[in-house]
């Protein structure tokens, strides 16, 4: 009986020997990522959010401008409401409502497409990295990998984002200019 647990102990250690696991990469069922960092540490993420960035700066632009015009132009009106019949100034005025309204709607439009925007890019950036990914997996043995936010307690040697955003570089990145 020692004999065949002395074979079977020689066996598994002799198949774990065998089994060389990558450098840096844990031999662990359960990896554990963190996304927002995928996106905001790698060359391509920090180039998604750089364009983004610009893309929401020229809209908040956009709108402090609109905003500034539309105060003068109230302003204007305001200045005029002595001088004008009631009549034409409740017409200047509600059209200058209707105007406020289009604009209000054409820029909350503007802001909806840049969110949906950020979406897609983000879930692309998940499809281009995920065959990276699913190597590390591979290269661990694991069985699943979860987002760091859906975890309570975690072992750092656990987490491989550093490692996820080095392949992610050397596979997608272009060098930062």
């Amino acid at each position: 009986m020692l004999r065949l647990l002395t074979l079977c102990a020689a066996l598994v250690l002799g198949q774990a020997a065998l089994a060389q696991p990558a450098a840096g990469v844990p031999q662990v069922p359960v990896l554990v990522i963190e996304f927002d960092r995928l996106i905001s540490d790698s060359r391509p993420g920090r180039r998604i959010l750089a364009e983004l960035d610009a893309q929401r700066d020229a809209l908040v632009s956009e709108n402090e401008r609109i905003e500034q015009e539309l105060t003068d132009e109230e302003r204007r009106l305001t200045e005029q409401r002595a001088q004008l019949p009631a009549e034409e100034f409740r017409a200047l005025a509600e059209a200058f409502d209707t105007k406020v309204t289009a604009i209000r709607t054409a820029q909350d439009e503007k802001a909806r497409v840049l969110t949906t925007s950020a979406e897609q890019r983000q879930q692309r950036f998940l499809e281009a990295v995920r065959p990276i990914l699913a190597q590390i997996m591979v290269e661990a043995g694991a069985d699943v990998m979860i987002e760091r936010g859906t975890t309570i307690l975690v072992d750092d040697n656990v987490i491989i984002t550093d490692l996820a955003i080095q392949r992610i570089d050397a596979a997608l990145g272009q060098p930062d200019e």
